[in-house]
């Protein structure tokens, strides 16, 4: 009796004639246009939101390798100035024995970018291949949603620092061009991942190809 109720197919809104509100979550009968208490426009899937999160991912893979090249920081003492990277200012903290910051500078300026866009690509190609979709793969992609926004906390460390250390000729920090770059690459790969519509993974998993 278990096994039976476990392998029962479960009824979706799609199959049910239904679609939900991307906008508050309000639930109408298929063919309805718009939603009637937010006014967002009703779609049973997003036709071209794969296309789109390719499109955004691939400009934020591209951004973020000059973001990784040219220097994140340009510090000046004394009319002398060194430019650091992402990877080199994780090395200098690391010579001045900060290696909780330095940790905190390469997790979310490294790991999870690179992460990001593992995922992302990963949770596509399976909608591309018709895969079946887990609650797993859902929960990968709420994380990615989530955490795609704290890896701008390198971008925030180099404003703050260009704020506060300014003292004309005896030290100024000043952003390098790879701040600009690695800010688009968060934002492209967060707009990447929000163009993502998960109800395409339960589709998978239904045999339905977008």
């Amino acid at each position: 009796m278990a096994n039976a109720e476990r392998t029962q197919p479960v009824l979706t809104a799609r199959a049910a004639g239904l679609v939900g509100c991307s906008g508050c979550g309000r639930v109408y009968a298929r063919g309805t246009e718009a939603c009637a208490l937010c006014g967002t426009s009703l779609h049973s899937r997003d036709r071209a939101s794969l296309q789109k999160v390719w499109a955004w991912l691939f400009a934020g893979l591209v951004v973020y390798i000059p973001a990784n090249i040219y220097p994140m920081l340009r510090t000046s003492t004394f009319g002398n100035t060194v430019e650091s990277t992402i990877i080199g200012g994780v090395f200098d903290l690391m010579d001045h024995g900060a290696y909780g910051v330095a940790l905190i500078v390469f997790v979310a300026s490294v790991v999870i970018p690179i992460s990001k866009f593992i995922s992302i690509a990963y949770l596509a190609i399976r909608v591309q291949r018709g895969l079946p979709g887990t609650a797993t793969h859902f929960h990968l992609y709420e994380v990615v949603e989530f955490i795609g926004r704290w890896s701008m906390i390198d971008v925030f460390v180099v404003a703050i620092l260009s704020a506060l250390v300014q003292l004309d000729f005896v030290v100024s920090i000043n952003p390098g061009i790879a701040a600009v770059s690695f800010a688009l690459s968060v934002a492209f790969t967060m707009i990447s991942a929000n163009s993502f519509d998960p109800r395409l993974i339960w589709d998978s998993r239904e045999g339905k190809r977008v």
